[in-house]
């Protein structure tokens, strides 16, 4: 299509799908719409951005896919942390504690057998092992570094803004077919359809990913505000699927506290049972937190659905009744992390099809 301008619509406006639209819109020949179910200030369990904490530790295996779309994404994310506080995104103090029996469980992702560091510790440049004694409670290991930390509300809108600023069109709207999304661009039918619809891939027609299931995830969030601004914990479980982390979001949005991995459970109210447990394993955990339970300031506590692919992230290309999508949905718990490394993974595939050569 040389020299032509190429309609493109986008189904989703989560962080993948406005990390997406922003990276398409900055080459002028990319004309992009983007049609939502729900949109930045919605807070529904099935879309997950705004309930995540949420921050930067990589997930993927070395080597894997995965950690190649995280390594990609960790220069953006230090970009926005130093020159752009605008987008509620801030360097913090991070740790993360794994207890002895946990080392080797499924789920846990930070430590090995004999404690060695994992392998994007080289992405930061004061990442260090605490010795024992600053070890608290069974801690097998404990990493400290300077990562980010997000604060989901304002990240969201700055994303929007963003798009909106490059002339990005935002539409909500509910999708039932893929293919239909094509005929809902704003200056005519598009030439391709990126999909990030997360969880709801499940039941898109054309799609319809059986595979994607949702990771509940369950929060609170509090006005306490302890020094150590982003620490975490693997599974320091009560309960199975229980996990222990921190987070403690810049720009006054207060401190989040988790929480849970429950896959495929679909219950979208808040456990008062967990809630406590959650409590009360960060305040001992977390000491600078709170003196005890009584002591945290609750402002809400919700349920967040991570949308799971257990085979990873789909990001590709397929053709379906003629019409050019693009995947990218099933990120799971990584899907700020990632956002980056697979919006540009998003906008290769789409040069790819349309017949631009040229890098953004």
């Amino acid at each position: 299509m040389p020299g032509q301008l190429i309609n493109i619509t986008i189904i989703g406006a989560g962080v993948s799908g406005l990390t997406t639209a922003l990276l398409l819109s900055q080459n002028p020949r990319f004309r992009v719409t983007i049609v939502a179910k729900y949109m930045p200030g919605d807070s529904p369990a099935e879309y997950a951005s705004p309930w995540a904490g949420a921050n930067f530790w990589p997930m993927g295996a070395e080597g894997s896919e995965q950690a190649k779309l995280e390594k990609a994404t960790w220069p953006e994310m230090y970009n926005l942390a130093k020159n752009h506080p605008d987008s509620g995104i801030a360097f913090q103090k991070s740790r993360l504690h794994t207890r002895h029996e946990d080392v080797g469980k499924a789920g846990t992702l930070f430590a090995t057998e004999d404690g060695s560091p994992p392998w994007w510790s080289t992405l930061f440049d004061d990442f260090k092992s605490l010795d024992k004694s600053q070890m608290p409670l069974d801690i097998h290991t404990a990493f400290e570094f300077t990562s980010v930390c997000i604060n989901t509300t304002i990240y969201l809108h700055w994303l929007l803004s963003k798009c909106l600023r490059n002339g990005v069109v935002v539409k909500r709207g509910v999708v039932d077919h893929v293919t239909d999304a094509a005929s809902l661009h704003t200056v005519g039918q598009s030439h391709l359809v990126v999909n990030c619809t997360g969880l709801m891939a499940r039941n898109l027609g054309g799609v319809e990913d059986k595979s994607v299931v949702p990771a509940r995830g369950q929060i609170m969030l509090v006005r306490n505000h302890p020094d150590i601004m982003t620490t975490a914990s693997s599974l320091v479980a009560a309960q199975p699927g229980d996990m222990a982390y921190m987070m403690c979001r810049p720009g006054g949005g207060g401190t989040i506290l988790g929480g849970c991995y429950q896959v495929d459970n679909w219950n979208d109210s808040p456990d008062h049972k967990l809630a406590e447990r959650i409590m009360k394993r960060c305040v001992e955990l977390y000491p600078e937190l709170a003196k005890s339970v009584d002591d945290l300031s609750v402002i809400r506590q919700g349920v967040g659905f991570r949308p799971l692919r257990p085979q990873g992230v789909r990001l590709e290309t397929e053709h379906i009744r003629g019409i050019p999508v693009v995947h990218n949905y099933g990120h799971g718990g990584w899907g700020y992390q990632s956002s980056y490394g697979c919006a540009k993974t998003v906008v290769s595939l789409v040069e790819q099809e349309v017949g631009l050569t040229a890098k953004l």
